[in-house]
């Protein structure tokens, strides 16, 4: 299975869409280790990775969103805030129990819901927004 960017994603914002596109790498990534029976041993970066990554993409998104007065601001926030309790339990699995199955099952989970809900969804309705204001 494949994890792919794709064109109809883009936000418009270059460190955003790009952002992404590194997102979309990491996780296609981890999907191909898995498929070849190593997920365990890229788990561990991956959650690094995603550590990194929602501190720097979601202060981002955020900072575009109040910016310019984004409506959906509230809810867009609390969905990153669910993403990164989601990352903080993960973290805890790891850090108890080592990278194993369980680990790995719940990041491709997690990971591919919100490539598939929260950047298909709710990120292209505050690109909608943010086009013509940018």
């Amino acid at each position: 299975m494949k994890i792919e960017w794709t064109p109809d994603l883009a936000v418009g914002l270059d460190v955003i869409d790009d952002q992404h596109k590194e997102l979309y790498r990491r996780i296609d990534r981890l999907m191909e280790a898995c498929h070849e029976g190593k997920g365990k041993e890229v788990v561990g970066d991956t959650l690094k990775f995603l550590e990194d990554y929602v501190v720097t993409h979601f202060t981002n998104e955020q900072q575009y969103m109040q910016r310019f007065g984004y409506p959906d601001y509230d809810v867009h926030k609390r969905n990153h805030d669910y993403y990164v309790n989601n990352l903080k339990e993960l973290k805890n699995i790891l850090a108890e129990k080592g990278p194993g199955v369980e680990l790995v099952v719940k990041t491709n989970v997690m990971v591919i819901e919100w490539l598939n809900n929260h950047i298909r969804k709710m990120d292209t309705k505050m690109a909608a927004f943010l086009k013509d204001k940018i």
